[in-house]
């Protein structure tokens, strides 16, 4: 017999969601309006393309390196977009046009879309499975220690999870892992393509605007994120296995509002542009819950200090 999902377990949850905020403010919260979602995405765009010319003509160290640092978080950011188009949250009735900025988006993150798109749903199926979500299976620290979960944010995040879905592949069937490996050959080309450019141009400047920000932001901005997605969680109850986090414009604008991931996992269906206003709906929902907000700074702090272990509760009251 199949384990049940968690769309199996949440029953009870949809009916308190759904009384939670009306009918026609709901269906409002969960409109596409693709415009939007593309004014972000050519504004990240153009941050992608601008900041690699401003550390090219900057010589200064303040100059270029908070440039290179954002310019991490921007690669990082195109895998947000990717997770849109996984929901088809850009266009609701065109799948063909979603999968091809999925792919797009992919590519210039790094990640291969179906892959993508196979974990993370997979991932929204059977939340709070310990073997069953490829995230908390596969991808969790299996060491709880501080050390070790620093290396998460270096560069040997890049072996762990290509180990993580080399596990998941196992339960593939065969059509979809040439699919995967395809589309993993382009983006691999793409970026090596971009770093040969660029180290033609100036190796200083090729590490600079392409191996810094990859190899060493990236894995930064990851982690990050992560953490304020389920590892500090109560798994009593349903509602809360998912981090609440509390709404900054910092993170809004780094991580394209999937700060608000708990939100996410309630109404998969709502864009990420709308999260910030689903999240101020339910706000007498997470009263009533007596939920807990959650900071980066927070999680960060109960993560490496506190060295809380993944996907438990934090006795700490805030």
């Amino acid at each position: 017999m199949a384990e049940p999902t968690y769309h199996d377990h949440a029953r009870d949850l949809n009916r308190e969601l759904r009384a939670a905020i009306t009918k026609e403010r709901l269906t409002n919260l969960h409109r596409r309006r693709p415009w939007r979602h593309f004014w972000i995405a050519i504004r990240q765009v153009a941050l992608l393309v601008g900041l690699p010319i401003w550390i090219y003509h900057v010589d200064s160290f303040w100059a270029w390196f908070p440039a290179s640092v954002l310019l991490g978080f921007v690669i990082f950011s195109f895998s947000v977009l990717l997770h849109e188009s996984v929901h088809r949250c850009i266009f609701r009735k065109k799948p063909r046009l979603n999968d091809l900025l999925g792919l797009v988006y992919g590519w210039i993150s790094g990640l291969a879309f179906s892959q993508f798109k196979r974990w993370h749903l997979d991932h929204h199926d059977h939340l709070g499975s310990s073997h069953a979500d490829p995230k908390r299976a596969h991808l969790s620290p299996r060491i709880n220690s501080p050390w070790f979960k620093l290396l998460y944010c270096t560069p040997i995040l890049f072996p762990i999870y290509f180990r993580a879905v080399a596990e998941t592949f196992k339960g593939y069937p065969e059509h979809l892992c040439r699919q995967i490996k395809r589309e993993r050959t382009v983006g691999i080309v793409l970026h090596l393509g971009i770093l040969a450019w660029f180290w033609t141009l100036d190796p200083w400047f090729a590490f600079k605007a392409h191996l810094f920000p990859v190899f060493f932001i990236f894995p930064i901005a990851f982690t990050v994120n992560r953490l304020g997605q389920h590892y500090v969680i109560n798994p009593d109850e349903i509602a809360n296995w998912t981090t609440l986090m509390r709404a900054n414009w910092m993170w809004n604008f780094l991580y394209l509002f999937s700060t608000y991931h708990l939100e996410h996992h309630y109404f998969p269906g709502v864009p990420f542009y709308n999260l910030r206003k689903l999240q101020k709906e339910l706000e007498p929902f997470f009263q009533r819950k007596q939920m807990v907000f959650f900071s980066y700074s927070r999680v960060l702090y109960l993560w490496f200090i506190k060295n809380h272990a993944p996907h438990t509760q934090s006795d700490i009251v805030i």
